[in-house]
């Protein structure tokens, strides 16, 4: 029996790229464990489905708090929880999606002996990939551009997308939102932990908004507004499998720009407008992705500064007047689901 060990955690952007390999690796005959943290959204996520594992992580910022004192040994503790767990599972070969938990998972299999592979969303590297690079055997990135960041380590193999996305009803998805077909829908996505710029934005404008467009607002956990009173406003924390529907049932997405979404939103060829978390509150990533997509003409893009009613409704009149142009081309795009090489890169790790 194959056995591989996924790990990533922190947001559902670490996550989700998991669940477009796991039918495949399943059909391969994978088998499949998970390690993630006691209480980030990996384990809702994952927990039920999949064996999981819970360790202690480290949360690694880019800013002072005292907790950057105490969080280097909660790393070293998880490297030991990781290393117990791994050697009870045996596996061939890890796969890390980043975020704070897989670095210990990372050294752990490192130490013994365990394959790792690394798979990187954003343009440029985040640092829980940066810290495990030395310690992986494969780095597996989306864009091209990616390669001057890590020195020419890394193959390009795009991004996993879940085949499900595009099974998606329009009927089903207006059905379950109570809207009509007869009046534009505009999803908005903050991700899973939300936006409070989009999600300021949204509310505060939502009178006018909704002049013209019905608003599925994905709000992101805690978030949701119970004393909004709006009939062309439906709002949900968070969408899982109801997510293929409602993006059938979109004719506009508003959303942040990590690799995931905007790599789903290009297969799906939905127009849509990007809002990049703004540098004081990221490394910029965000940014870099959401620029690559402008330039290719896939996306029109409001940096989080200027998000405000007049900015977003002249966005989307442009959006609404360039429909054709934008779908167009995304559909002429030669970027590749990244299922495949990732599937190929894994079995060819293992059998080494």
């Amino acid at each position: 029996m194959k056995t591989i060990v996924l790990t990533g955690g922190g947001s559902a952007g670490h996550v989700t790229p998991h669940f477009a390999l796991l039918p495949h690796l399943q059909e391969k005959g994978w088998e499949i464990h998970y390690i993630g943290t006691f209480d980030g959204i990996e384990r809702e996520l994952i927990e039920g489905r999949l064996p999981y594992y819970p360790i202690t992580a480290g949360k690694l910022r880019r800013y002072f708090d005292l907790k950057n004192l105490s969080d280097p040994f909660r790393v070293l503790k998880g490297i030991g929880q990781a290393r117990r767990i791994l050697k009870q599972i045996k596996p061939q070969v890890v796969l890390s999606k980043g975020g704070f938990v897989s670095v210990p998972v990372t050294v752990a299999a490192w130490l013994l002996g365990i394959p790792v592979i690394l798979h990187e969303s954003d343009l440029t590297p985040g640092l829980a990939n940066k810290l495990s690079l030395p310690f992986a055997r494969e780095l597996c990135l989306t864009f091209p551009d990616s390669l001057d960041y890590v020195k020419g380590k890394g193959k390009v193999t795009g991004t996993p997308i879940r085949s499900e996305l595009g099974k998606g009803s329009k009927d089903r998805g207006l059905r379950l939102v109570g809207f009509s077909a007869n009046r534009p829908t505009l999803l908005v996505m903050g991700g899973s932990l939300g936006a409070a710029a989009l999600n300021q934005t949204i509310r505060h404008d939502l009178e006018s908004l909704t002049k013209r467009y019905q608003i599925i607002h994905l709000c992101g956990r805690g978030n949701l507004d119970p004393s909004i009173k709006n009939a062309r406003y439906f709002q949900l924390e968070y969408a899982q499998e109801e997510l293929p529907d409602l993006l059938a049932a979109s004719d506009y997405v508003l959303s942040r720009a990590g690799a995931n979404s905007i790599f789903e939103l290009l297969a799906l060829a939905k127009p849509h407008i990007l809002v990049p978390l703004s540098r004081q509150a990221s490394r910029g990533d965000q940014i870099l992705n959401a620029e690559s997509f402008a330039k290719q003409g896939f996306s029109l893009v409001i940096q989080e500064e200027e998000l405000n009613l007049q900015s977003l409704q002249h966005n989307l009149d442009l959006l609404e007047a360039n429909k054709e142009r934008f779908t167009r081309r995304m559909r002429e795009s030669k970027v590749s689901d990244g299922t495949g090489n990732i599937l190929r890169i894994i079995e060819e790790t293992a059998g080494k």
